[in-house]
């Protein structure tokens, strides 16, 4: 029967974690707050509060506040296995309140079970388990092992041992970044005891350790007196999942006397019937590390360290084994879920994962302009992918790597724009896919890189096949996106370099078509400072062309090594008229700036022509006194002369012409009662005329004429369309088939003849043979 308190502990698990899960939170009550104190804060005044209330207490901190913006959620597929996984945390509490004799006989049970569990089922017979939160903590354990396994005196004497003959750790260049400074931090080693062994530069993996120059190493080393230690070798390398010949490696350890240990993702693959020769070198190591949390979907459980070693003396002063039982139930997470999910659920989501890598290479392989850097294609359970710069009319048997004949600064400008054209795309997948657990990373020699790990996301994120068909799917349909804007680049950069006002900005980070900025008057290229006149004329430019709908993206943003404001254009998703783009921008730049110059000067000719209006009419108001004379200034004598003899005045005024710039009087308004009509006004500039478009055609987009691709059925209609939006955009002055005389011009309203009119010459004159006005095309 089971025990009450372990039923009831269940149950309110399962119930919190239902509570911690929804995304409803309950709302405070204002009114039955109690006034708190200043000394004790408020939930620890009173009683206490309730488990509800503590636990909602915890969702809201876990979500957020409500004015923050939504966040993913925390705890994603965390299933039955997980819920054992955490039960085991509140279950090790309750444990250690037994007694001593009963704890301690739990405890060696629960840890002698779990070694035993994950030897057999990683194939590393007869060894030990260390289990740890940190994942780099057990490979410290390991190196203080190997020096008190070398080093006998170390215990007494300590680190005069090590000053005599330093010891030397062997790291690859493919490690996990900070790996070897770690190391030197928990045990106390300076930095050059890390030895870093580059990978293999002319034959084999690019991410493998070059055997032949290690060899090299460890007999410099040892003429040098030092002592080689430990050699750290990946099955699965951090960034590529790349795996060290560790067969060899494993050689050259037991000739030299080195600590070998293993660590990587492809040591999961242990698990399964099939394991590759490179693989199941591993389990002849001296120590490896596991992960089996995130290969499992299991939250909250440790980090396994197996390891062989005869001496229980040197491991207990080393730390990998305690007499501590809260040392030892660590382990109880792990426990419980192993034996939740058996020996073939552990198989079949290992197996799961490696299946969606081997789905995803195979698919990807048929995909263009992909380049795919993968060891071995049955093995590998993480796949790296990056666009590349092959363009499909190019050969395939050239290289996406430039020719060593290119200047290097055109092939880090080369490198850098195609890292930016695939951090684009690792992040647009991430977007659309995000069951795929995508990471975007930079490798130093591919430069940036998509990277695809299905064993340390799959079982946490819930990917399934159909992620990866739909992964493959958004991957060709971003390809055509990638390919267009490249071709544009060029095109671009030679359009803006060719046109008066424009300046050709490069940058290399920008994943677009290009970056432009207006030169106006007043900019000083020589300075790198903000300009506010350019950041007002550049902002309008942006509204401008984000008002024309059309599918480019247009960002404002500094200049690359600069503070100046540019134009950064997106992404290119079809063919585009870079020219028309081009002329756009600098027509309508252009004319920003002119309509800003002309409201200053209009601002500043109204100020003038109001200074000088007050002038004039106090000038006027003089004149009228002289001519008046000083008697009709009285006002009762005024008023006495006004009526026996009025005076004929006229009222003046002026007007401020604004085309022509001056003033003029307002005799001539109140006279004939109508404003005149004074200069006539010059007729304003159209600025650009965008070409004529089919309709629903978009702005930016080339036109279908000409085009190879179009059919004998839909040409001849395309084409009468858009001969038709040309003969409307011409005007009715140009339809008329007939030239105007010289003495009419063509705007002469006398030569406009209607409709009418020509059907009554026509009716008036049968006869007549040469009418005077042929009748419009349009009539026929």
């Amino acid at each position: 029967m089971a025990d009450p308190t372990l039923a009831e502990m269940g149950k309110n698990l399962k119930e919190a974690m239902k509570m911690l899960e929804s995304s409803q939170r309950r709302t405070e009550e204002e009114n039955e707050k109690k006034p708190l104190s200043e000394d004790i804060p408020g939930p620890l005044q009173g009683s206490g509060q309730d488990m509800v209330s503590v636990l909602q207490l915890v969702q809201n901190l876990m979500h957020g506040d409500e004015d923050e913006e939504p966040q993913s959620t925390r705890i994603q597929n965390i299933g039955e296995q997980g819920h054992m996984a955490l039960l085991g945390h509140s279950l090790g509490a309750y444990i250690s309140t037994l007694d001593k004799e009963r704890l301690r006989k739990l405890t060696t049970r629960i840890l002698s079970d779990t070694t035993l569990w994950l030897c057999r089922i990683f194939r590393y017979e007869n060894g030990c388990a260390y289990f740890h939160e940190e994942e780099r903590e057990g490979l410290a354990k390991i190196c203080r092992l190997a020096i008190h396994s070398r080093y006998e005196d170390f215990v007494v004497d300590g680190f005069n041992v090590l000053y005599n003959k330093k010891p030397v750790v062997y790291l690859s260049a493919a490690a996990r970044p900070g790996l070897g400074q770690y190391l030197c931090n928990q045990l106390g080693l300076p930095f050059p005891c890390l030895c870093r062994v580059p990978c293999n530069t002319m034959f084999g993996s690019q991410h493998q350790m070059d055997v032949a120059f290690l060899e090299k190493l460890i007999k410099d080393d040892i003429e040098r007196g030092r002592l080689p230690l430990l050699l750290v070798a990946n099955a699965g390398t951090a960034a590529v999942g790349h795996t060290d010949k560790i067969g060899r490696l494993k050689e050259l350890c037991e000739q030299y006397g080195i600590w070998l240990h293993v660590e990587g993702v492809n040591l999961a693959t242990l698990a399964l019937g099939y394991v590759s020769s490179s693989v199941l070198a591993a389990t002849k190591c001296d120590s490896m590390t596991l992960t089996p949390g995130p290969w499992l979907g299991l939250p909250a459980v440790p980090a396994v360290t197996l390891y062989k070693h005869d001496d229980p003396a040197l491991t207990l002063v080393a730390g990998l084994t305690s007499n501590k039982p809260s040392d030892k139930l660590r382990a109880l997470p792990l426990w419980l879920s192993l034996q939740y999910l058996g020996l073939d659920g552990i198989v079949e989501r290992i197996k799961h994962a490696c299946q969606l890598s081997q789905r995803l290479q195979e698919n990807l392989k048929k995909v263009n302009n992909i380049k795919i850097l993968v060891e071995d294609a049955l093995s590998s359970p993480v796949v790296v992918f990056r666009f590349s710069q092959e363009l499909p009319s190019s050969d395939t048997v050239s290289k996406a790597v430039p020719a060593p004949s290119v200047a290097p600064s055109a092939i880090g400008r080369e490198r850098q724009s195609c890292d930016a054209l695939n951090r684009w795309l690792g992040e647009q997948l991430k977007q659309l896919v995000p069951a795929s657990g995508l990471t975007v990373m930079d490798l130093e020699v591919e430069g940036m890189c998509v990277r695809f790990s299905p064993l340390m996301t799959a079982a946490v994120l819930g990917t399934r096949g159909e992620d990866v068909d739909e992964l493959v799917t958004c991957i060709q349909s971003k390809l055509p996106v990638l390919t267009c804007t490249l071709q544009l680049r060029e095109e671009f950069k030679q359009e803006v370099e060719g046109t008066a006002g424009l300046l050709y900005v490069d940058d290399p980070n920008w994943p677009g078509i290009g970056v432009v900025r207006y030169e106006h008057a007043n900019d000083d290229k020589s300075s790198l400072k903000s300009d506010p006149e350019g950041e007002k004329i550049h902002a309008g430019l942006l509204k401008k062309l984000n008002e024309l709908e059309s599918d480019l993206t247009f960002k404002m943003g500094p200049e690359y090594k600069s503070m100046k404001s540019c134009i950064y254009i997106g992404m290119a998703s079809d063919d585009i008229d870079i020219s028309e783009l081009v002329e756009t921008i600098a027509v309508t730049a252009r004319e920003i700036e002119e309509n800003s110059r002309l409201l200053e000067n209009m601002t500043e000719a109204v100020q003038k022509g109001i200074q000088e209006a007050q002038s004039q009419l106090q000038k006027a108001n003089e004149e009228r006194l002289l001519e008046e004379g000083v008697l009709r200034q009285i006002p009762l004598v005024g008023s006495v002369l006004n009526w026996f003899s009025p005076v004929q005045t006229s009222q003046k005024g002026r007007t401020f012409n604004l085309t022509a710039g001056s003033l003029e009087s307002t005799e001539h308004t109140y006279v004939y009662k109508v404003q005149g009509t004074g200069v006539t006004p010059p007729p304003t500039p159209s600025g650009f005329h965008s070409k004529p478009r089919l309709p629903g055609q978009k702005p930016f987009k080339r036109s279908l004429r000409g085009s190879d691709a179009m059919s004998e059925t839909s040409s001849v209609s395309h084409i009468e369309d858009l001969e038709k939006v040309e003969h409307l955009s011409i005007g009715p002055e140009q339809s008329s088939p007939e030239a105007p005389s010289p003495e009419q011009p063509p705007g002469d309203p006398c030569a406009q003849v209607s409709q009418t009119e020509v059907l009554q010459n026509k009716t008036q004159h049968p006869a007549d043979d040469h009418p005077q006005v042929e009748e419009p095309e349009s009539l026929r």
